[in-house]
């Protein structure tokens, strides 16, 4: 009997995983978040410096931004696609495969932009490879992190969940780290006519040394112990619905999953994304565009405070994660998300003021409690949150649906306001404010996660017994055995 047996049954049992494997998985999903947030912040760069110059040489300086900001955005518009597509294939196949090919698919696209022709060589077939090679990348991305983090949690020992997955938010910090000093490099030491004429190709191509490394790894990595003891499991593949249907005649667990009414904990997920992806595009995107166009600081304190930032986020980031460890996501997910409620304000006040000292500390301290710290819970969370038989596919779809809807309103939203408030903070301080409240209330509403058994084929429910020093009092609330009665039966 396991822990999750007082809530209804458990699906199966974990096997045994070594050090070594924990510690490849863990690497592998650090690299794919790192390789994927390279990419996309390689391509920002790129878009923003040079590739209306190699592009879209044809069109006024304006219109050539415009156009290569739009192939940019074509990139977010296949990630759904790719989470729907991948994530099935994970649930029904297995982790590693999914991984597998992310990575592969990803990391090719972007190292072929390198060697793409530019529009003075092939005319108009230049800028459609370049958006036929985002669309890819975006597919491939489109489960990556999520694929990266359900890895992490299943290999994870149960009492470290947290600190383990908070990994994969590391490897955001350093993908963008490792693109922004790529760029910087490039540009402080090649002349910019050498580098809109072949420099800009360097960081492109060079990622796939990041990307083989990545594919080895990845080949070599064992399947999800929490896939291989799903009940739902038969020689290495899902049961379809059919056959589920017959099994769940001589099987509660199967029959419980099957009957299962899906979507309450899909919406729970669905918007503690949201919360975090909102901030997100908010203090990552927007506001460091209103520290340097409406604030007119110098180009150098906007770089200067998101590098400041995210190193400082490599400290936070595991911190929050092993605090989650300890006390609970639920516990963790109010708290932080209560504080940026709270501080949203007063940091945006500090920013305002232009004091070059004020705006990093605000920066700093609203950056890691509105964005990192709900990007330490979320991964773990959210895999915890659901079952084990659509585990993948739901986190993916809550994942990218949720960010491609806050991160494309929230600084639309945030600049139209700004503008017509003629320059005042406040609308980025309510906007901030408004989707730490969506965080918030996703997590007043759903059960405590931490600590469950993760082959249970059914989403989290309220009421179900989980092992951890954070769920005694919860477990006394709803009558049921103390996790150290639940150890003895376990022998």
């Amino acid at each position: 009997m396991t822990a999750d047996s007082a809530a209804g049954g458990t699906s199966g049992t974990v096997a045994e995983r070594s050090t070594k494997d924990l510690a490849r998985a863990a690497v592998s999903g650090w690299l794919g978040t790192a390789l994927e947030f390279m990419d996309f912040q390689l391509y920002s760069l790129a878009a923003a410096l040079v590739f209306s110059k190699v592009f879209f040489p044809g069109e006024a300086p304006g219109v050539a931004i415009i156009a290569s900001m739009a192939t940019y955005a074509t990139g977010y518009l296949s990630r759904p696609l790719g989470a729907w597509y991948f994530g099935r294939l994970g649930d029904r196949v297995g982790r590693t495969r999914v991984l597998f090919y992310t990575i592969a698919l990803m990391g090719v696209a972007t190292t072929l932009i390198g060697f793409l022709p530019t529009y003075g060589q092939i005319g108009i077939m230049a800028p459609v490879l370049l958006v036929v090679l985002r669309l890819a990348q975006g597919f491939g991305a489109g489960a990556e992190i999520a694929g990266s983090s359900v890895m992490l949690t299943e290999y994870a020992p149960r009492k470290s969940r947290g600190l383990v997955g908070s990994l994969v938010a590391l490897g955001t910090n350093s993908g963008t780290l490792g693109a922004s000093a790529i760029w910087g490099v490039l540009v402080a030491t090649l002349s910019t006519e050498a580098v809109v004429e072949w420099g800009w190709r360097i960081p492109f191509i060079a990622s796939s040394l990041i990307m083989l490394f990545a594919v080895w790894l990845r080949r070599n990595l064992r399947e999800s112990p929490v896939f291989e003891g799903r009940a739902d499991i038969v020689e290495g593949q899902a049961l379809s619905r059919e056959e589920l249907d017959k099994a769940a005649a001589h099987d509660n667990v199967l029959a419980d999953a099957l009957h299962e009414r899906k979507g309450k904990a899909f919406f729970e997920g669905f918007f503690l994304r949201f919360g975090q992806a909102g901030n997100s595009g908010m203090i990552q995107t927007y506001l460091i565009s209103y520290i340097t166009s409406v604030l007119l600081l110098a180009p150098s304190i906007g770089t200067g405070v998101v590098i400041t930032s995210s190193l400082v986020g490599f400290a936070v980031v595991p911190l929050i994660g092993w605090l989650s460890d300890q006390v609970g996501r639920k516990l963790m997910y109010i708290v932080m998300s209560s504080i940026a409620l709270v501080l949203a304000g007063p940091m945006i006040w500090m920013i305002a003021t232009k004091n070059v000292s004020s705006v990093f500390a605000g920066y700093i301290i609203i950056h890691q409690t509105s964005v990192l710290a709900l990007a330490s819970l979320e991964n773990n969370t959210m895999s915890e949150l659901f079952g084990a038989r659509a585990r993948l596919t739901q986190l993916a779809l809550a994942k990218e649906l949720a960010a491609i809807v806050a991160t494309g309103i929230g600084p639309v939203v945030a600049a139209a306001l700004v503008q017509g408030t003629g320059g005042s903070a406040w609308p980025i301080a309510i906007m901030i404010g408004f989707f730490s409240i969506c965080s918030l209330g996703a997590a007043i509403v759903m059960p405590e996660t931490a600590g469950r058994d993760l082959t249970v084929l059914n989403d989290a429910r309220k009421g179900e017994a989980i092992i951890g020093p954070f769920a005694r009092k919860e477990r006394k609330q709803l009558g049921l055995p103390t996790c150290e009665e639940e150890l003895a039966k376990l022998g």
